[in-house]
């Protein structure tokens, strides 16, 4: 997917990772490195991008303050040491939360989820681009079965196996739950060791649990930002 963006961070170091890591594994446009606020703000003046990654902990003024004064649907991909700032940032328009040192793998995930979030709402704009419903063939003991991802709820992991569950019943798979999880698109995402969740399916969020068709899941700590990133996208 064709995006833009540009780099908003101090750290010489941390810039030459992100720049390394768009050129070798998107097709994105890196507009610009910015090493300080005021310098991202002169640039974004005259410019228009799609999203920024943007540091938190920067002299001057902070990725934090700087987000208040940016248009209120200026797109933001936190990069950040700090895991604090996490529940602060799902007040502004953010995509992910990037926890440093940023890995291959973890920025790989992260593509994924920016590049679905623009592809929603181009959906949405083109009803047409919309694709069929996805599906899995699923192995449970000696049978296999055609489940449309749409219509399930979630996964557990149980031990040696994991339980999938629908809204008609449900089955055991004999796999790891990490293995099914790097094989599921969004809208599923991990919320927990042990769950796997539907976000379509999703009826409300509570005290750091979930609810889908009345079964209540936890959130946990580990992957709390990742799962509130998702969230905000549908947030008014």
């Amino acid at each position: 997917m064709n995006l833009s963006c540009i780099i908003i961070d101090d750290e010489p170091n941390a810039v030459n990772l992100l720049e390394i890591l768009i050129h070798q594994t998107t097709q994105w446009q890196l507009l610009a490195k910015c090493y300080d606020a005021l310098e991202a703000m002169t640039f974004l003046k005259k410019h228009t991008v799609d999203f920024i990654f943007l540091d938190i902990n920067m002299p001057q003024l902070t990725g934090m303050e700087l987000a208040v004064l940016l248009p209120k649907e200026t797109k933001i991909v936190f990069t950040t040491a700090y895991s604090e700032y996490a529940a602060e940032s799902y007040t502004f328009q953010t995509i992910d939360y990037l926890l440093k040192p940023i890995t291959l793998k973890r920025f790989l995930t992260s593509t994924q989820k920016i590049e679905s979030h623009f592809g929603n709402r181009e959906a949405v704009d083109n009803p047409a681009s919309i694709p069929e419903k996805e599906y899995f063939f699923v192995k449970s003991g000696k049978t296999l079965s055609r489940v449309r991802l749409d219509d399930i709820l979630y996964f557990e992991g149980e031990k040696e196996y994991v339980r999938l569950v629908t809204n008609t019943g449900q089955m055991l798979i004999y796999r790891r739950l990490k293995d099914i999880e790097e094989q599921l698109p969004l809208p599923f995402i991990r919320v927990h060791n042990s769950f796997i969740v539907n976000t379509k399916q999703l009826e409300k969020i509570q005290d750091n649990h979930i609810y889908i068709a009345g079964k209540q899941i936890p959130v946990s700590e580990k992957f709390k930002a990742e799962f509130m990133a998702v969230i905000q996208q549908r947030m008014f």
